[in-house]
């Protein structure tokens, strides 16, 4: 996928590249640095003294000799000093050489930390959120799977108050759900009164036949068009979708953070049966309402339900005009679910 955010030691990822936080001089000194050259080895240090100085906010290509990857991404990040000296122009610009190194080196996939997050002292919320939108904008111009490295939860701060909005909305929905049950029946019991009373009615000859005439043809039309319907296929009514947005289907499948291979085989197989989470962060990506999501999932054999917390997660973002996926990914982050596009 794009763009993914996981919990994970950074030198245990298997990808072409791994991206690494260092000094001007190259020294693993300290945190992801000190990582990093201790599973690489001497051999490492050894490219990294000829290299360098690496200027700040540059990116230099190493081997990876002892690490599961190819290549070491050494970039130097900036030291937070309030946000005043142009930290985010230098942090912007570490992730940019490093993106563009990685390209420009055939690598296909390449895994960052949170670059100056550390010692460094850059707060760790405005580093995530400041690398998936430079790393978003990188992707709407190539094809690369990028994985941002959290190694552990406490790494990073989720906005707190969209944590207690979801929170209260999922306790929102359990409660819905049982007053839907209670309406459910009350309507139940409304429509036999009103039954009774038709009953005791007196109907016209005439009215009984136009019933009988009209009755069965609207069914019939009713359930040729539920079963014409049932018969759309996902990747029918997901291009539908995409020419009636008005987006191109790049734009489509890269708001959606979806993978172009993906992609491809949808729109090649027309029985191609997507996952659950890749048929939402296309629903995510049209910005669909809910009943729209709901007829979308349902053509692959899903729905979003109101008893399991990632559905719930979800319809929080569509109930309240949401349609952020990166942002959505970190709410499923910080409720232990899957992600979008994975």
């Amino acid at each position: 996928m794009p763009l993914q955010i996981i919990r994970q030691d950074i030198t245990k990822m298997r990808v072409d590249a791994i991206v690494n936080t260092t000094n001007e001089e190259m020294v693993g000194y300290s945190g992801v640095d000190l990582a990093i050259h201790t599973v690489a080895g001497i051999e490492l240090d050894a490219e990294c003294q000829r290299l360098a100085p690496l200027g700040l906010g540059q990116a230099k290509l190493t081997g990876a000799y002892g690490l599961p990857c190819k290549y070491v991404i050494h970039t130097s990040g900036p030291v937070w000093r309030g946000g005043l000296v142009g930290e985010s122009i230098l942090l912007r610009s570490c992730y940019i050489e490093s993106l563009k190194l990685a390209v420009n080196s055939g690598c296909c996939s390449v895994a960052f930390p949170l670059i100056s997050s550390g010692v460094y002292g850059y707060p760790k919320d405005q580093v995530l959120k400041f690398a998936i939108q430079t790393i978003t904008e990188f992707l709407f111009d190539h094809e690369l799977t990028v994985y941002l490295c959290v190694f552990d939860k406490e790494s990073y701060s989720f906005s707190q108050k969209l944590s207690s909005d979801i929170r209260a909305f999922i306790n929102d929905e359990y409660v819905d759900e049982h007053d839907e049950d209670f309406y459910e029946l009350m309507d139940s019991s409304i429509d036999e009164r009103t039954t009774a009373k038709c009953i005791q009615a007196p109907i016209c000859a005439e009215s009984m036949m136009s019933h009988k005439r009209e009755t069965p043809a609207t069914e019939e039309k009713s359930l040729r068009e539920y079963m014409k319907q049932m018969d759309r296929s996902f990747g029918e009514m997901l291009f539908d979708l995409i020419d009636e947005s008005g987006m191109t289907d790049v734009e489509c499948y890269k708001k959606a953070n979806v993978d172009k291979r993906i992609f491809s085989k949808i729109k090649s197989n027309k029985d191609y049966k997507p996952s659950k989470q890749t048929a939402i962060a296309f629903a995510i990506s049209l910005q669909l309402d809910m009943d729209t999501t709901q007829e979308l999932l349902a053509t692959a054999g899903f729905t979003l339900s109101r008893s399991k917390v990632f559905d719930k997660i979800i319809r929080y973002f569509i109930h309240n005009g949401n349609y952020d996926i990166f942002e959505i990914n970190e709410a499923l982050f910080e409720f232990d679910q899957t992600l979008l596009g994975v």
